[in-house]
């Protein structure tokens, strides 16, 4: 076993900071414009056009992963594997082989879209959704085509046109979106004589779908366009000296092997939302057929009556879910970009053969996607009043909203940790890990829904529940059969135990100065955000000096920050890190 010197370990670390910080950033940017989108969107039409919305997004997403079926990680792991060993004839020839199968999926997923959609809106009741569904559809196919070109990219760790393509597609999908559902709710009536309010919503969802579809298209044609200007860094001299590659057959079949344990885990889960959004609204149909006393007891007057009337209930409580769901995401983009970038890095310190070096690139992984989940979660748990009101104002949905996001608060702490971990089992070759543990955790949110849904009492909350019972299992096991496989045990003290003691101290403030601000401020969107900024500055501060405290972040991490020598030169000058 080969020795790997200090200045490759650091070079491994570096990559792995500046690949998860332009990722972090870039999908923050998306993710805040995403969130700019679905909330202006709800200030429109409200909570029943909100849920409408999340229906044609749950049947849209396993379909898109079916599409892909894992071939953008299974691309990016083999990428980096050849990266590493030199064989750059065998990078151009994954392309090559990858490219023509997302054609081809993306086109069979579209068809397959179009087909569902027929029956999908009548499991759920909700006919509204079927127009947004079919103007959707075509953004899987863009989606696929541009997943092959990010895929490539991220496994030769650049990370920026993936990031640059996900801010197009983000931007396109606010502005046109919201641009064409604001002139069809502004206008339907007068051009379109459309007189009844749910048809009006119903065409204006559609219309801000639009948005999503031209996005995805820009967003291929943006990465698209690079490659062919710029390329991919790989040089004639590199090619010349590369041993012969695989046979096109070959590197298919490699794929195929890596990309379908990794494609139908991710697939699980995805259909996991999708049978979390039906089960959900027919558990919640079910109780206003049987107990409809019982469930409206728990939201006096929240509910408007034109709902009531109408019976769409399940989707207006839907569309309260998605309010909370759309905030808990933020956090788990994140570290979605933390797996992103695990996986080409801790797959190169895999195949380097040396132990110290995956040891320092799994603890890297691990402390920081801790440092970051934990007191994001509770974060959610003891703001969620003032963040939801100052996101959504003061609405009837959103105070249904509120309680529900104190719960996903918990349980997005253990849901966006599981991503990392199980992408680190992906770079050691055990891809198949990954799908079992989705497979058993699906069965897991399925009953735990059924079961929790189904209780009047907790009603839509049982989705929030499903998520943390489901997510834990999966993070558990991932990390156990981690340190099974590389035998190695990483020092839990530092990478989750000093982070949640910080962070609980840092949200144990937050929380007080929460009572003493709302007990002197009067209700309102302006005093929920001096409050919202205040607790999440007094947060951020305690947070950071205990992590110092403790010793839980290291002078390297530091360093591998922007600006880092002058901040470890700061924290050394008052003894605050060594």
């Amino acid at each position: 076993m080969r020795k790997i010197n200090a200045k490759s370990k650091t070079s491994n670390k570096q990559s792995f900071m500046l690949g998860a910080t332009i990722m972090t950033f870039c999908l923050l940017i998306v993710k805040v414009i995403g969130m700019l989108y679905k909330v202006s969107l709800s200030n429109l039409y409200g909570a029943v056009g909100a849920g409408l919305l999340g229906n044609a997004y749950e049947l849209y997403i396993p379909l898109f992963t079916l599409a892909t079926a894992g071939f953008p990680i299974a691309v990016s792991r083999m990428i980096s594997e050849s990266m590493s060993s030199g064989r750059y004839k065998d990078v151009r020839r994954i392309k090559d082989v990858a490219i023509p199968f997302f054609v081809i999926a993306g086109t069979i997923a579209l068809l397959l879209m179009v087909l569902f959609s027929f029956f999908y809106v009548r499991i759920i009741d909700a006919p509204g959704s079927f127009v947004a569904i079919l103007v959707l559809a075509p953004a899987i196919f863009f989606g696929c085509l541009v997943s092959a070109y990010r895929g490539y990219y991220e496994g030769m760790r650049n990370m920026v046109p993936t990031s640059i393509s996900e801010i197009v597609e983000a931007f396109v999908k606010l502005l046109v979106g919201y641009s064409f559902a604001a002139f069809v709710m502004k206008y339907g009536t007068q051009l379109f004589g459309i007189q009844d309010n749910y048809t009006l919503i119903k065409w204006s969802v559609a219309a801000a779908i639009s948005g999503i579809t031209l996005g995805s298209f820009f967003s291929f044609l943006y990465i698209w366009l690079r490659f062919k200007r710029e390329g991919d860094g790989i040089t004639e001299e590199m090619l010349k000296n590369s041993p012969r590659p695989r046979t096109k057959k070959e590197t298919f079949r490699i794929l195929l092997r890596t990309a379908i344990p990794i494609g139908l885990g991710a697939l699980i889960m995805s259909i996991a939302g999708t049978v979390d959004a039906a089960l959900i609204q027919r558990r919640l149909i079910t109780m206003m057929e049987r107990t409809p006393d019982l469930l409206l007891m728990q939201y006096p007057g929240l509910i408007p009556d034109d709902i009531l009337q109408r019976g769409k209930v399940h989707t207006y409580l839907w569309g309260c879910y998605n309010y909370a769901l759309t905030i808990m995401n933020l956090v788990v983009t994140v570290t979605q970009a933390f797996g992103t970038t695990a996986l080409p890095n801790v797959t190169n310190a895999f195949m380097k053969g040396n132990k110290e070096y995956l040891r320092q690139s799994i603890e890297t992984v691990m402390r920081v996607t801790f440092v970051f989940t934990i007191p994001a979660g509770l974060g959610l748990t003891v703001l969620a009043n003032p963040i939801m009101h100052l996101i959504y104002g003061y609405k009837p949905d959103v105070d249904v909203s509120v309680e529900i996001l104190r719960l996903m608060g918990i349980a997005v702490i253990v849901f966006a940790a599981a991503t990392p971990m199980c992408s680190m089992l992906q770079a050691i070759g055990r891809i198949d890990m990954p799908l079992k543990l989705y497979a058993l955790g699906m069965v897991i949110k399925v009953v735990s829904n059924y079961i929790f849904v189904g209780i009047p009492q907790i009603n839509v909350q049982g989705g929030s529940i499903g998520t943390l019972l489901c997510y834990t299992f999966v993070m558990i096991v991932s990390v156990y059969v981690l340190v099974k496989e590389t035998k190695i045990v990483p020092d839990f003290r530092v990478v989750v135990i000093k982070p949640a003691v910080s962070a609980i101290i840092c949200i144990t403030a937050s929380g007080l100065l929460y009572k003493l601000l709302s007990g002197m401020l009067a209700p309102g969107r302006t005093n929920a955000l001096i409050i919202t900024v205040a607790c999440v500055i007094t947060a951020c501060v305690v947070y950071v000096l205990f992590l110092l405290l403790l010793r839980a972040i290291t002078k390297d991490d530091i360093l591998m920050l922007p600006k880092g020598n002058k901040i470890v030169t700061i924290l050394e000058k008052y003894r605050l890190i060594r």
